[in-house]
Order: structure tokens, then C-alpha cells, then sequence
């Protein structure tokens, strides 16, 4: 069923891919005849290309990777252990092969298997260790001597795992089972109209893009100059996916809450014109040939007979230089006008975020930033409908608590939850499942809510006291009817 597989299963040049070795990854992407580096390992992804996304490969001598094939993933079978290791002394002369006969086997071209398999025959403790103790031999010199690698298709979990593993503090320290509580919490879905506002490279813009799956909006708020999308790219979207992708300055918010935004306040480029020295210098090349020709002329038969080559070859180079120069000009002039494009197409693209923040209809808010959360979510919950979810991360409780604060006083929102997540994870095998021993500190804090309308909260408010300050003088009446 191999050959009738979807092409989104099947490894493509250009794709990006994920290499996973244990609970190691790597994002590459997938091209012919390019070097990759991983886990101490270097190859080539060219054999890659046309299998199934999850094939497991072998590196081979050269770089290049063959697929593993099943019959050779069996366990190596140990027939004798020991009760316990208490008698197994780490001297590091139980191993008879040396450093140099291991390296000779590599260069033979014996497989990892295979010099996993006599590291076993040819150690002296091993048939003494315990079953577990056994186990975990082989694990370790598997993990050493073969060269495995499987590549398999991004998404958030393995992305998130990554960044989580590798870099961080890229991501603000975001640890994957918070990003998960906040899609979940953020009601994200196909068809939502959601502002979002991260600096995580792109990884919370990716995971909300993937569940929305190309369906609705994403308003994406960026800092500085333009937004960071390095995690967006790992997750190797199609087309469509970024044509339901918008992009705003934050520097732009207040003058669009305040109604003086206007597209000529949109940050442009200065405008680029051909400069005058280009034009000049064709000029310039004609005076010297003329000057050139009237000395000719004036000197004698002889001598004109000896510079007519002369002359052919600087009117040559004369010419050369001239349709070079004109090659350059034509490519400033395609240059300049790809750039006023551009300009163009992204002040328009802005106008159209403009817009669409104006109409104030949106279906929720992430915000998951290393700036301060109060005057950022204060600044966009005007853009976001009632009944309608809101999400703020913060590696740290104190900026929270704050917000919390803030929001508990201007009111327009319901259901306040300040929220941490606390993950273990646990090693599963026969006989020893139990808590495993290295354990993440913490991932970081939510503070969730629901927007409502705040004049409908004030107008209830205010006949509620009314109806307290009503109710006595109508009971003292019906008093004084019964006395009377």
C-alpha cells in the first residue's frame, strides 16, 4: 500500500522535516546535496526523498541513508544474568576489545549491530549484571555505535518538544503542556478570527495556524520592524495558509484604538531614483573617444596604420563597457521596481489588518510575550467581541498578578484564572516504572478570562442597587396599609 500513499506523506526536496534520534531533534530542510550535522552524525538527505515520513534510516559509510529495515530491529537476546551487581567492580578492564578494534570494525563497514553484538561477547562482566542492568547496557551502546536517525513530519508537539529541549529561551521558556492549555484554553479553532501577540519565533503563531488548519484569520502583532516567523517556517505550511495571514504594528494600536490611523502614518521606504552619476557617464565615455579620434587623425600615415588596431580595441571595450553599464542600469531600474511592489502590496496588506481590527469582532486573543502583559492586553481586548476567550503567558507569577489586578478594576471581563502547569514525566517499562529522576522546574503561567460587555455590567449593577434602595420604602407602605 506503499505506492498509493498521499504526496503530504512522501519526503519532498524543499520540505521541512524533523530528524529524531531517541528524544533528540533537529528542523531541517530537505535538499539534495547538502551536508546535514546531527547528533555527531554527517549525511545526506538525497536517499530521503520519495519515502514515507516516519522511515527509519541507517547512515552508511559515504553519508548517505538506507532505509532500516524491520528484521534487523531485533533485540539481541541474553540468555544468563545475575541476581544483583554487587560484585561487578568499574575498573575499565572488563571490555577485552580496545579502542583501536572498534575502529577497525568501523572501517570495515560492520554495523552498529553487529559491534554492539561483540562488545556483549567480549565483556567479561556482562552475563553478571542484572536483567535491567543488562538492558540498559545495550541501550547505551546502541545509542553510541548506531547510526539511526527517523525523519518525520513537523507539528507542534514536535516542534514545541524541540525548542523546549534545545533553545528556550527563544520561546520564553514556553514548555509544551502550556502551550497546549492555551489553545485549549483560547478556544482555537477552524473558522476564528484571533489576534495573536508572541515573541516565541513564531512557534505559538504556528500552532495556532495549524489548528485553525487555513480556515478564518490570524491577526499576528509585531514589535519593531516586522515580525519573527523562524518556527512558523519548521512547520512547512502551503500557500493558503499565509493568505489567511495578517501582520500589525503595535506601534500603530493606540492611534487605530483613538481613531487618527490613517494609511499615510504606515511606515514606508524612501523612494529609489537612478542616480545622476550613471546617467553621466555614457556622456563621458563618448568625449573620450572623440578626443581619442581627433588625436589619430593628427598624427602620421605610419603611425595610424600601427593604432588602427589599437583603436578597434578600445572601441570594442568602449562598447562592452557601455552595454554593461546599460545591463546594470535596466537591473536597478527591475530592482527599484520590485521594491515599490512590495511597498505597495504591504501597505495595502496593512490597511486590510487595519480593517479588519476595526470592525472589533475578534473570536479570541493569545498574548505570549517578553514584554510587561498589562498595557498590551488592556491595549487589545478593545479589539476583541464579547463572550470571546483571552490567554496571556508569562514566564513569570508577579507580572500576572498585576494584570489580574488591573482588569479586576476596569472590569469587561468574567472568569479570571491565574493557572500554572506542573508535568513529570515517567519512565514505563516491566518491573521499574517510576518517576524519572531529571524533572522540568516549571513551564511558565496562564492568566485566562471571557470578555463581556462592560456597559451591560454598570446598567445591571445599577438597578440592582436601585431595586435594594426601593424594596424598604414598599415594604413601610405595605406596613402602614396593614396598620391602618
Amino acid at each position: 500500500m506503499e505506492e498509493s500513499a498521499k504526496p503530504g506523506l512522501r519526503i519532498r526536496e524543499g520540505d521541512c522535516a524533523v530528524l529524531k534520534r531517541d528524544e533528540v531533534f533537529k528542523a531541517v530542510l530537505v535538499l539534495r546535496r547538502r551536508k546535514v550535522i546531527f547528533e555527531k552524525q554527517w549525511f545526506y538527505l538525497d536517499n530521503a526523498i520519495g519515502h514515507i515520513y516516519g522511515t527509519t534510516f541507517e547512515v552508511s559509510s559515504g553519508g548517505s541513508l538506507q532505509p532500516k529495515k524491520k528484521m534487523e530491529e531485533t533485540t539481541t537476546e541474553t540468555k544468563e544474568a545475575g541476581t544483583d551487581n554487587r560484585n561487578i567492580v568499574d575498573d575499565g578492564k572488563s571490555q577485552k576489545l580496545t579502542h583501536d578494534d572498534i575502529k577497525a570494525l568501523k572501517d570495515k563497514g560492520i554495523k552498529g549491530q553487529e559491534i554492539v553484538q561483540q562488545l556483549i561477547e567480549n565483556s567479561t562482566t556482562f552475563r553478571g549484571k542484572t536483567e535491567f542492568a543488562q538492558d540498559k547496557y545495550i541501550k547505551k551502546k546502541k545509542k553510541k555505535y548506531e547510526a539511526v536517525i527517523t525523519i518525520v513530519k513537523p507539528s507542534t508537539r514536535i516542534l514545541s518538544t524541540m525548542y523546549y529541549a534545545r533553545e528556550p529561551g527563544k520561546i520564553n521558556h514556553l514548555r509544551y503542556d502550556t502551550l497546549a492549555q492555551m489553545l485549549t484554553l483560547g478556544n482555537i479553532r477552524a473558522g476564528n478570527k484571533m489576534i495573536v501577540m508572541e515573541t516565541c519565533a513564531g512557534l505559538v503563531l504556528g500552532a495556532i495556524m495549524e489548528r485553525m488548519g487555513g480556515y478564518g484569520s490570524v491577526i499576528q502583532m509585531y514589535p519593531g520592524g516586522g515580525p519573527v516567523r523562524a518556527a512558523t517556517s519548521c512547520f512547512g505550511f502551503p500557500e493558503s495558509f499565509f493568505n489567511t495571514l495578517y501582520e500589525f504594528p503595535l506601534s500603530k494600536v493606540d492611534s487605530l484604538v483613538s481613531g487618527t490611523f490613517s494609511s499615510e502614518t504606515l511606515p514606508s521606504e524612501p523612494e529609489y531614483n537612478v542616480p545622476a552619476e550613471e546617467e553621466s557617464n555614457g556622456s563621458l565615455d563618448e568625449k573620450q573617444t572623440l578626443i581619442q579620434e581627433t588625436e589619430e587623425e593628427s598624427s602620421t600615415e605610419a603611425v595610424m596604420e600601427s593604432n588602427e588596431t589599437e583603436e578597434q580595441e578600445t572601441m570594442d571595450l568602449a562598447a562592452e563597457d557601455t552595454e554593461y553599464k546599460g545591463s546594470k542600469e535596466k537591473g536597478n531600474k527591475e530592482n527599484i521596481r520590485e521594491k515599490q511592489r512590495k511597498q505597495q502590496e504591504r501597505r495595502r496588506k496593512l490597511v486590510e489588518t487595519a480593517a479588519l481590527l476595526e470592525e472589533k469582532n475578534a473570536d479570541g486573543l493569545i498574548v505570549a510575550s517578553r514584554f510587561h502583559p498589562t498595557p498590551l492586553l488592556l491595549s487589545l481586548l478593545e479589539f476583541v467581541a464579547p463572550s470571546r476567550p483571552f490567554v496571556v503567558y508569562c514566564q513569570y507569577k508577579e507580572p500576572l498578578l498585576e494584570c489580574y489586578t488591573k482588569l479586576r478594576e476596569k472590569g469587561g471581563v468574567i472568569n479570571l484564572k491565574l493557572s500554572e502547569t506542573w508535568l513529570r514525566n515517567y519512565q514505563v517499562l516491566p518491573d521499574r516504572s517510576h518517576p524519572k529522576l531529571m524533572m522540568s522546574g516549571g513551564g511558565g503561567y496562564l492568566l485566562s478570562g471571557i470578555t463581556v460587555t462592560a456597559e451591560k455590567v454598570q446598567s445591571d449593577a445599577s438597578s440592582l442597587e436601585a431595586q435594594k434602595i426601593e424594596e424598604p420604602t414598599s415594604k413601610k407602605r405595605k406596613l402602614q396599609e396593614l396598620h391602618c
